[in-house]
């Protein structure tokens, strides 16, 4: 049986995403960061230049509920490890007023996203 990588997950939320917008507008705004991947060093320098972080979760939907001011998700692939820079974003972007958290796969975070927006 063949893994699923977490790209292809993160892909398929978002598939899922535009396909309940309609239902839930705001996950209209629901964008993926680019901070990841394999660079070269010069383009890497050149970005971190501009703001780019180790550790930054991957999604972020800019919608407050309940009592938060967003979500970031961080995906993971199952099986996949947190780093340690992106335990300590998780950490202070929780303790900022965000929600803020780890899902392993489509199901988790399709899962995690309709909790926040019921929120």
């Amino acid at each position: 049986m063949r893994l699923i990588s977490e790209a292809e997950e993160q892909s398929n939320l978002m598939d899922w995403a535009q396909w309940m917008e309609g239902s839930h507008p705001e996950l209209r705004l629901l964008f993926h960061i680019p901070n990841g991947g394999s660079r070269h060093p010069g383009e890497a320098k050149h970005l971190k230049k501009q703001g780019v972080r180790s550790g930054v979760p991957d999604l972020f939907l800019p919608s407050a509920h309940g009592i938060y001011h967003g979500l970031f998700i961080e995906m993971k692939a199952q099986g996949g490890r947190v780093s340690d820079h992106q335990r300590e974003w998780i950490k202070d972007l929780n303790a900022q007023g965000y929600r803020a958290v780890v899902c392993y796969g489509f199901d988790e975070a399709r899962k995690a996203i309709e909790e926040y927006l019921d929120e």
